[in-house]
């Protein structure tokens, strides 16, 4: 995989990696024992648009991740008792553990953070699990178009990071009450006024292109935060960008009979394209927006992530690699 350091051999002739890496079948029988929590009828309802996500795909991939995960929840709650201990301070709350999700536009990314996101909730010792996408930390159109980004939209510059640092350093001090700004696809802009409260979660997945972005270095030569400093464990969903360009038009297509046939949608104009048009027109909004963003922003922090599931053209998981402890 590119980005990722080579294999090397070990004293005794194995190969040495910081990485594990499991075919489908091995990361499957990781969760052979444990029972499956969601139905067909909860599958469905998180599933994206142009994704093939069964109970199979489920049981295989997302449970055995699942119980992963809260492996890492409740070592990280007995670190934090014990450093607790150790600092000879009374015992407050245990902060939220923070999971980052990241990949490209059209990969799946939303449904795997959906999915995580029912299916963590179901055990019982981290019942309340928040989910927060960036997209309501993009710049408002108008402040995108004053800047001359809105052609950029999804690319770094065109978030408000300050304010998404802000979000997450808040939810990791512990904070009761937390809240983020609301993104509407159907505006495909910023609800002004309008926030979702983060109240008291035992987990929070935060689910967005660029959320492992490696902290900026300023002016003065200071390097800063990084959203992803704040992470107790991340994700990045993988693909080949041959496969993710044709999701995203395959998405466009199914988008251009639905949703934008709504008069209120910002890409209604869209609609009346014919299939040759619409084909033509997302294949370019992908060559100068979305694939240059996958490439020169977001395909880079595969590497600063603890777990990839990489995907295969069907949009099923062919491996899971996860850095070792």
């Amino acid at each position: 995989m590119p980005g990722m350091p080579r294999s090397q051999q070990a004293a005794d002739g194995r190969e040495s990696s910081p990485y594990v890496e499991l075919e489908r079948a091995a990361w499957a029988a990781l969760g052979a024992t444990t029972e499956q929590p969601l139905s067909q009828d909860e599958i469905d309802r998180v599933r994206g648009l142009g994704e093939e996500l069964d109970l199979d795909e489920v049981q295989q991939v997302y449970l055995p991740l699942s119980r992963l995960l809260s492996m890492y929840v409740g070592a990280a709650t007995q670190l934090h008792r014990a450093q607790e201990e150790f600092l000879d301070r009374p015992h407050p709350p245990r902060t939220p553990f923070v999971i980052g999700l990241a990949g490209s536009v059209a990969v799946g990314k939303s449904t795997t953070a959906r999915v995580l996101r029912e299916m963590l909730a179901h055990w019982p010792e981290h019942p309340r699990v928040s989910l927060v996408t960036t997209d309501g930390f993009l710049l408002p159109n108008a402040e995108l178009e004053r800047r001359g980004l809105l052609h950029r939209k999804g690319f770094p510059e065109s978030y408000d990071r300050k304010a998404l640092l802000r979000f997450v350093i808040d939810i990791k001090s512990g904070k009761d009450v937390v809240e983020a700004p609301v993104y509407s696809h159907l505006t495909y802009d910023v609800v002004p006024g309008e926030r979702v409260a983060v109240t008291s979660p035992d987990i929070v997945i935060v689910e967005g292109l660029n959320v492992l972005q490696p902290a900026q270095t300023g002016d003065d030569g200071r390097t800063g935060l990084a959203v992803s400093d704040f992470f107790d464990f991340s994700v990045y969903v993988d693909a080949s960008a041959g496969d993710i360009r044709r999701w995203y038009t395959e998405r466009f297509l199914h988008l251009r009979e639905t949703s934008f046939r709504n008069p209120a949608s910002y890409f209604a104009r869209y609609s009346e394209m014919s299939e040759p048009e619409a084909r033509a027109e997302a294949g370019r909004i992908w060559d100068t927006i979305n694939g240059p963003n996958l490439a020169q922003n977001v395909a880079p922090t595969r590497s600063r992530a603890t777990l990839v599931l990489r995907k295969d053209s069907d949009h099923s998981v062919r491996y899971v690699r996860l850095r070792k402890l």
